[in-house]
């Protein structure tokens, strides 16, 4: 009896991720037992009914991951509070969303960001973005969704230790794990209770998350919290510069330039961001959801920089790399029993990430890609094989490419920096598209190969033979963004559409604007300018 208590408490993390996990399915499946697969219809707009709140809470929770958590961490443990910016200026970005975007898509009834690109150019348009937005989830989301889970479940269970492996043996092992449960779910089913678990592992990813610097606060002032915030504070006067200096991965002076459009393009044109507020009611609850997600958002540097820069008080330079630092100070922290509800929370996030990205890539190449240009004929089962088939190769690719990621100096820097290949070509022909009434499909089509192809050349020379000579790459994309944006107009000028594009208005829901979204959205844009000059 006294072997099997000491089993116990010697395995009480995995014990208790276990328990967790299991729970989280248990109840998914009573709660989803009796759902109709069938009644598909208005699934993935929530059949236009959603509230303000559950929109924000919805928006919140579906960016919370672990590439947040863990990367964005990791560049605080390296250089402080200046990596804020990209969660601070999110709530500018929402705002906009709010004012300038979310008007003209519930206006135009759309289901979908591709949707309107074939409405306002066409299909082939539609099929670009879709590829470049499979090229974007293979190469960069779905590799490192699984690297930075695998990091942080095998700093937390110290794996290399439990097993008798090399911390890259370890990654590996972790990566194929989380991969191919991960392929299960969302290419053979096993999508029925994702809703329901979800729900449940992202309140305790939040509640987590927050425990985190609250514990190691707690640590390093003897038990008082404000004492602890006083001394990281005091030790660390350079981590706590908003403004950096011109080598820090986010310029001051990229606030002003590329970061706003990445933010923009991923609050306002990210088709798994923004289709919680095309789920709106009416433009007034959609408004209201996307300012109070932006309010809350302010507060994001609570769980995924300030625990970076606790990481830095305790831990120095004594790790091999920054993006340990969020799973060490886990591991360090949190009490054994905790550690293991907060892994299940992460594996949680984790699968849904991967899951959401994977199942995405299925739905665009069967739809927009293999029935549209590949078998025309296909029918619904053909198209679904067809898109299993891809998902499948998709997640093997992913899972080769994932560990190497190791040798990345910070994986949210790289994550963003190769965003930019896609991410602003669409955003470009997104915003062109709506502001203009006559340029033409083929200017769209020229500026998002244009776009694509430039910025990757720029990707590939700066790490190479140009190392150094090139504006930051937030710069770049700025550059890169206005002059996709001047040769759509001149194509637009020099051949014009046959008739100019006329928004109908579908009528699907309200679209009053919310009386105070102005003041209101200025007040936010207000207080974050206020913390930027406070942290200066």
């Amino acid at each position: 009896m006294g072997s099997f208590f000491t089993f116990l408490l010697d395995h009480i993390g995995i014990l208790s991720f276990i328990g967790f996990t299991l729970l989280v399915g248990v109840i998914a499946y009573y709660a989803t037992r009796k759902t109709d697969e069938n009644t598909s219809d208005g699934y993935f707009l929530g059949g236009r009914s959603l509230t303000g709140i559950v929109i924000a809470g919805s928006l919140l929770l579906t960016n919370l991951s672990t590439e947040q958590i863990v990367g964005l961490n990791g560049s605080a443990f390296s250089e402080g509070i200046l990596v804020m910016a990209w969660e601070t200026l999110a709530a500018i970005a929402m705002v906009v969303t709010a004012i300038f975007l979310l008007p003209r898509y519930l206006k135009g009834g759309i289901t979908t960001v591709p949707q309107f690109l074939e409405r306002r150019y066409d299909t082939t348009t539609k099929a670009i973005a879709s590829g470049l937005f499979l090229t974007g989830y293979a190469i960069v989301l779905l590799p490192i969704v699984l690297y930075t889970g695998s990091l942080a479940l095998s700093t937390m269970f110290d794996i290399p230790e439990l097993l008798g492996v090399s911390k890259n043996v370890s990654i590996w092992l972790c990566v194929f794990g989380i991969g191919i449960v991960g392929s299960i779910y969302a290419i053979f089913g096993g999508l029925k209770a994702v809703a329901v678990s979800d729900t449940i592992n992202a309140i305790g990813l939040l509640i987590g998350g927050i425990l985190i610097p609250i514990f190691g606060l707690l640590e390093i002032g003897d038990g008082s919290i404000a004492q602890g915030l006083s001394t990281v504070f005091k030790e660390n006067p350079e981590k706590f510069d908003a403004t950096g200096d011109s080598n820090a991965s986010v310029p001051f002076a990229t606030i002003f330039t590329g970061m706003m459009l990445v933010q923009l393009f991923y609050w306002g044109t990210n088709q798994a961001i923004i289709q919680r507020a095309l789920g709106a009611k009416n433009l007034k609850e959609g408004q209201k959801g996307l300012l109070l997600a932006s309010f809350i958002k302010i507060l994001g540097p609570l769980i995924v920089v300030l625990p970076g820069i606790i990481a830095f008080h305790m831990f120095g330079d004594t790790l091999d790399k920054a993006d340990e630092a969020y799973p060490m100070l886990v591991s360090k922290v949190l009490p054994l029993s905790l550690v293991g509800f907060f892994a299940a929370v992460l594996f949680g996030a984790i699968l849904s990430s991967f899951n959401s990205a994977l199942n995405s890539s299925v739905t665009l190449f069967g739809v927009d890609i293999y029935k549209e240009y590949i078998n025309k004929e296909a029918s619904e089962r053909q198209t679904v094989k067809a898109g299993k088939l891809f998902g499948t190769g998709l997640a093997l690719f992913a899972m080769i490419i994932a560990p190497f990621l190791q040798s990345a100096e910070s994986i949210f820097s790289y994550l963003q920096q190769v965003n930019g290949c896609y991410s602003i070509p669409i955003l470009t022909i997104i915003v062109v598209g709506y502001l203009t009434k006559n340029v033409p499909a083929v200017a769209a089509k020229i500026a998002i190969l244009c776009g694509a192809v430039l910025y990757l050349l720029y990707v590939i020379l700066d790490a190479t033979v140009l190392d150094g000579l090139f504006p930051h790459f937030l710069h770049v994309m700025a550059i890169l963004f206005v002059l996709n944006v001047a040769i759509m107009l001149i194509i637009g000028k020099i051949q014009p559409r046959a008739h100019p594009y006329i928004q109908k208005y579908t009528q699907e829901v309200e679209i009053a604007p919310w009386k105070g979204v102005k003041i209101t959205g200025a007040l936010i844009c207000m207080v974050v300018i206020g913390i930027y000059i406070y942290f200066s």
